[in-house]
């Protein structure tokens, strides 16, 4: 077997390609309806939403660190969590603390690029693409656990303090989405840095998705309620994440038999 095959193998994240972002927007807006149907619809409250989905983030984490290699199904479980505790941990410090949309976005910038400077001076490096250490992985998904709470933050500041609303917001994010997906493929801008602002942007995207679907009809949404609407997303999740387990599993058998992707 090539250094290559072995380090794909050895990698314990996905490779950032289109269908990524799918199952990330998609993720992120399951975040945000699941956040809402426990919080508000199951009436559980934002500080019990944030118990039990950063329970289950740990819980899965805990197994995501102690596999070898990328496990599609797992990753997104993980992912999943995190993305419904972050929308409840923003929504807990905006509406419980009182801190606000504005200020609660600026101290997870802050908490944001001090983790990604610890990450950066323990390995030299913040490659979202190739992690092969229980360390770095580590520091992955704590950022991604603070981008996703940011992304929530940035959005309802978005429709809420700026008064655009959802679906304002969302063409106002896909403008700024398209922008980076042109600076990356046109320009030398830090790929890294590019990804960072495209994750944090897509979280919110995937809010003003959410919104769209839950959303009555008189406020221009789908009227599906966040129990109607969190079936629809886990159903196309499901649908995607099933495609991206075949891509992985061809992915690597052809690397085991020394051919290439």
């Amino acid at each position: 077997m090539s250094n290559e095959s072995a380090a794909v193998i050895k990698n314990r994240v996905p490779h950032i390609i289109f269908l990524y972002w799918v199952i990330k927007i998609v993720s992120t807006t399951l975040g945000e309806t699941g956040a809402d149907m426990f919080s508000m619809t199951f009436k559980l409250g934002y500080w019990e939403t944030i118990l039990i989905f950063m329970g289950l983030f740990v819980i899965f984490l805990t197994v995501k660190l102690a596999l070898k290699g990328y496990h599609p199904w797992m990753y997104w479980l993980t992912f999943t969590a995190s993305a419904i505790a972050g929308t409840a941990i923003s929504d807990f410090i905006d509406r419980t603390l009182k801190l606000g949309y504005a200020k609660g976005a600026l101290i997870l910038v802050v908490l944001l690029l001090i983790i990604l400077a610890a990450w950066y001076k323990k390995e030299k490096s913040i490659n979202v693409e190739y992690i092969t250490t229980f360390r770095a992985e580590s520091f992955y998904w704590v950022a991604f656990l603070f981008a996703n709470t940011l992304g929530t933050a940035a959005g309802d500041f978005l429709a809420d303090n700026m008064g655009l609303g959802f679906m304002h917001s969302a063409v106002l994010l896909s403008a700024m989405l398209v922008v980076i997906a042109l600076l990356h493929l046109y320009t030398k801008v830090s790929s890294v840095m590019l990804f960072w602002l495209a994750f944090v942007l897509t979280r919110p995207f995937g809010a003003a998705f959410g919104d769209l679907l839950t959303k009555p009809h008189a406020s221009g949404g789908l009227n599906l309620g966040t129990i109607g609407s969190s079936i629809v997303i886990l159903t196309i999740l499901f649908l995607a994440i099933s495609k991206e387990s075949m891509l992985e599993k061809g992915r690597l058998a052809r690397h085991k038999h020394g051919q290439w992707t």
